[in-house]
């Protein structure tokens, strides 16, 4: 069996990893923020392929005080307005870069931020790319999952539903109870429950109690 037709915790064996297509994909933030647990991302690079479930995600809104695009469009943002399954890439308080997926109508501005991944394949890739042997901590967090499949500016804007260096892709490996709680280290709408996981996964990021 390989890394991308592992067992799930719901089924005996998941199916063979297909690339998701526009026409399943969900044209709502909070929808989709949901949907996309358990689906996987897909890394090509030239050592072959690295790939992770995604375990935690998190909602960012059109009026969101929160989103970037609240104050509207700009060369940084741009890929936020995109139509889903766009990657929006920026870099953190300067030291990381996070990934985030487009989420609504084109020209609506919103995404989902993905927090972690449980990496499936190419964990050699990934500990390099990290500096990181331990495969619990490689992807748990926005700035790490990021770092370990080497994904920065250059993929801004890319489609993840398309061939390409980085895609979503789906093993019918069905969920089971997701979790909910606020966002992690924000100050502006700070009590705003748009945090989802896959509860009981040890890869999540934060802390403990906000896992439960």
């Amino acid at each position: 069996m390989s890394a991308l037709q592992q067992e799930c915790p719901s089924q005996r064996q998941s199916a063979p990893a297909r690339r998701l297509v526009r026409g399943e994909f969900p044209e709502d933030t909070v929808t989709l923020a949901r949907y996309l647990l358990n689906k996987i991302v897909v890394r090509e690079h030239a050592d072959g392929r690295s790939a992770g479930r995604i375990v935690e995600t998190e909602a960012y809104l059109p009026d969101d005080p929160a989103c970037h695009a609240y104050r509207g469009i700009t060369a940084r943002n741009r890929s936020l307005y995109l139509r889903p399954g766009h990657a929006y890439v920026y870099l953190c308080y300067g030291t990381s870069y996070l990934l985030n997926v487009s989420s609504e109508a084109a020209g609506i501005g919103a995404g989902v931020l993905l927090r972690a991944l449980e990496p499936l394949e190419g964990t050699a890739f990934m500990q390099r790319a990290r500096g990181c042997r331990r495969v619990l901590d490689l992807a748990r967090g926005p700035g790490r999952l990021a770092a370990a499949l080497q994904v920065d500016r250059r993929f801004d804007g890319i489609d993840l539903l398309s061939p390409g260096p980085l895609w979503l892709a789906s093993d019918g490996c069905a969920v089971g109870r997701i979790g909910q709680s606020v966002r992690i280290g924000l100050t502006k709408a700070a009590a705003a429950p748009l945090r989802y996981f896959i509860a009981g996964s040890r890869y999540l990021s934060g802390p403990s109690r906000s896992n439960a």
